[in-house]
C-alpha cells in the first residue's frame, strides 16, 4: 500500500481537496482511515501534499465517505451565499434537443431540495424505460401540456395542473402536444 502513496499519479493538490471533502463529511483523519481501511498516517501525508496517491487509492480512501471519484474531482468548494440567479445562471443538465432541465442554485452547499425549470418539446419523452430514484418529486405545468405516468397512473396535465409523488415509484414525462410544454418541478433529496 506505502507504493501505491508514492506513485504520483494523481496531482493538482490532492490534498487540500481531501480534507477539504473530509471536513465537509465531518470525519477526522482516524475516522476516515478507518472506514477506508487505510492507515492514519496515510490520510495525514496526502493531505499535507507529502506524497500522491494512486487511483486506486485514492478510489479506495473516498469509498470511506462515500464519494466517487468524478465527485471528487468536480465538487465545487467555493462558498455560495447567492440567493437570486438570473436565468442565465441556471445550470443546464438534460443536454439533449428535446428535453431542457435547468437547475436552480447548483453552487449551493448542502441542498436539502433540487428546483429545475423543465422543457419538453413536442414529441419529447423521457424514455420507454420508467425512471425511478430516491425521493419525493413534484412539479406544476406552467405551458404546454405533459403527459405524466407514475407507476399505473396516466394523466395528461394542463397550465396549472400538478403532481406529487414518491420517485421510487417508476415514472415518465412525455410532451404529446404541439407546443413546448414549460414546467417547474422540485425534487427532495436532490437526485440532480
Amino acid at each position: 500500500m506505502a507504493d501505491d502513496f508514492a506513485t504520483g499519479e494523481i496531482s493538482d493538490d490532492i490534498g487540500t481537496r481531501l480534507k477539504l471533502v473530509r471536513q465537509i463529511f465531518g470525519l477526522t483523519q482516524r475516522e476516515l482511515a478507518r472506514r477506508a481501511g487505510v492507515t492514519n498516517g496515510a490520510i495525514s501525508l496526502i493531505e499535507q501534499n507529502r506524497v500522491s496517491p494512486s487511483i486506486s487509492s485514492l478510489k479506495k480512501i473516498l469509498e470511506g465517505l462515500p464519494l466517487s471519484l468524478a465527485d471528487f474531482f468536480t465538487l465545487d468548494f467555493s462558498p455560495s451565499d447567492e440567493v437570486f440567479f438570473a436565468a442565465g445562471e441556471l445550470t443546464e443538465i438534460a443536454h439533449l434537443p428535446e428535453i431542457s432541465m435547468r437547475l436552480v442554485g447548483r453552487r449551493a452547499k448542502g441542498k436539502a431540495l433540487g428546483m429545475l425549470q423543465e422543457i419538453y418539446q413536442p414529441g419529447a419523452d423521457t424514455g420507454d424505460t420508467m425512471l425511478r430514484h430516491e425521493g419525493e418529486e413534484c412539479g406544476i405545468v406552467v405551458a404546454g401540456s405533459l403527459t405524466v405516468t407514475v407507476g399505473a397512473q396516466e394523466r395528461v396535465l394542463s397550465p396549472g395542473d400538478a403532481y406529487y409523488f414518491r420517485s421510487d415509484i417508476p415514472h415518465r414525462f412525455r410532451n404529446q402536444g404541439a407546443e413546448p410544454c414549460v414546467l417547474i418541478s422540485a425534487n427532495s433529496p436532490p437526485t440532480f
